[in-house]
């Protein structure tokens, strides 16, 4: 079944839950994220893209994968 963009944000609150987080997409299965947290501060944007789909608890692993795409902005806040 595919993922919906407030299933997304609800994991990734979980994980980050002051960070500024924007999820888009409507066909739930091809979907944005934008992640802005503090904890990103001092780390590559590989460190920080791993923590999100960390996040995202297995949802994209292999072709069974709730979310088939998900294109990611992450940053520390500015």
């Amino acid at each position: 079944m595919p993922m919906q963009a407030n299933e997304i944000e609800d994991l990734l609150r979980i994980t980050f839950p002051d960070a500024q987080i924007v999820v888009e997409g409507n066909d739930g299965v091809h979907m944005s994220a934008m992640v802005v947290d503090e904890s990103f501060r001092g780390k590559n944007r590989v460190q920080q893209q791993r923590a999100v789909y960390a996040a995202l608890k297995g949802k994209m692993d292999g072709p069974a994968g709730e979310l088939h795409a998900l294109a990611l902005t992450t940053k520390a806040p500015e």
